[in-house]
């Protein structure tokens, strides 16, 4: 349930077979044209604008994004760091992270450490400054971990299908 939905008291509503394909589909290829996606659902296109207009709605889709080769574009330093973090400063924590360059995903986790983020910079200077002068100087973060991405193996997430 989204924090929207949880605001409003709406319940999430159950994803049908064809609604699962749609996103499977999209997943695949955010810029397919609803005429596309209609024909491979076989569904209306009004009904398939419909379900990906309430699909959004919901918060199920969250938005459409382009998959970025970070070398290419000239992030040539990929990390996974690590933060242990003073408890209860998660909030202000991830505040901070989030106005921080080259940061792509950030997560509260549960285990030797409390946070796990993403990074991408363009080079290991760049990096270096990145972790050891702005992520270490936020208030509240007691250590980091740098783990080097030496190479990237990408799978585009696809829904499950139903059970037959």
């Amino acid at each position: 349930m989204t924090a929207e939905q949880m605001a409003t008291g709406a319940e999430q509503r159950p994803l049908d077979r064809i609604d699962k394909a749609i996103l499977r589909l999209l997943q695949q290829d955010g810029r397919a044209s609803i005429r596309s996606v209609a024909e491979r659902v076989h569904v209306s296109r009004a009904n398939a604008y419909a379900r990906i207009a309430r699909l959004m709605q919901d918060g199920v889709i969250r938005g459409f994004t382009a998959r970025v080769d970070h070398e290419r574009a000239g992030q040539g330093a990929s990390a996974y760091v690590t933060l242990k973090v003073v408890q209860n400063s998660w909030r202000s924590v991830r505040s901070a992270l989030l106005e921080l360059p080259g940061v792509e995903h950030i997560a509260l986790v549960g285990g030797e450490f409390d946070v796990l983020m993403l990074v991408h910079t363009v080079d290991n200077r760049a990096l270096r400054e990145l972790v050891l002068n702005r992520i270490q100087s936020i208030p509240g973060v007691l250590a980091t971990q740098t783990l080097l991405v030496f190479e990237e193996t990408e799978r585009i997430p696809v829904m499950p299908e139903l059970d037959k």
